[in-house]
């Protein structure tokens, strides 16, 4: 009877030594449930990274259309007239030849291509063609008045888009031209229509406009 008292006894105490153990490990399984979830359940990085902003990119390339007309490939494509400064990426563009050939004759060549971060606006052929023919033979045979009229398309400084929105800008004819748009529209003195522009150069950002610009 005291042998049966003895074994109760040692199964009672060891029952009491066993149990904290097994309710710790109870208690560290649902811990450890409880830690893991939030990883299982956490979203893989990189289903959240988030792309760039489709018209943000947009509005860093060349628009318009008559960007359409810009070589693909050479020194007149997008990238090619990168590579150069203006005035030389100007001569590899033929939508841009009469414009070219007044540089020329002003001796304006090198004034812009040392020039450093500047904007021009550049008249396509067509802007030079709705002149009446004796009066651009006239202004290309003044060398002062061509002058005038080519560094009034020139702003000393970059341009991007957004600043075309409502803007002023001095030339370096000393004139004002103003600025006015949106999006991928926009028009300068209110007569001249951007129709491709954020074309870069080594030194300047180019807005082809449709209008010859005439200094006020």
């Amino acid at each position: 009877m005291n042998s049966l008292r003895i074994r109760r006894g040692a199964i009672a105490v060891a029952a009491a030594a066993v149990l904290p153990f097994a309710l710790t490990a109870c208690s560290d399984s649902g811990n450890d449930a409880k830690t893991t979830s939030p990883t299982s359940a956490a979203a893989d990085p990189t289903t959240e990274r988030q792309e760039p902003d489709k018209d943000s990119v947009a509005m860093d390339e060349p628009f318009g259309p008559a960007c359409a007309g810009v070589p693909k490939d050479g020194a007149g494509s997008f990238d090619g007239m990168a590579k150069d400064p203006v005035a030389t990426a100007a001569s590899n563009n033929p939508a841009l030849s009469t414009l070219v050939t007044a540089v020329k004759k002003a001796g304006l060549v090198d004034t812009l291509n040392n020039a450093q971060n500047i904007t021009v606006f550049a008249p396509t052929n067509d802007a030079f063609a709705k002149l009446p023919k004796a009066d651009l033979d006239k202004v290309l045979a003044d060398k002062a008045t061509l002058t005038k009229i080519l560094t009034y398309h020139v702003v000393g400084q970059k341009l991007a888009p957004e600043q075309l929105e409502n803007g002023s800008f001095e030339t370096l004819q000393k004139g004002m031209v103003t600025t006015t748009g949106s999006g991928q529209d926009y028009t300068v003195n209110d007569s001249s229509k951007v129709v491709c522009g954020n074309v870069k150069t080594a030194n300047a950002n180019v807005y082809i406009v449709d209008t010859v610009l005439m200094p006020k």
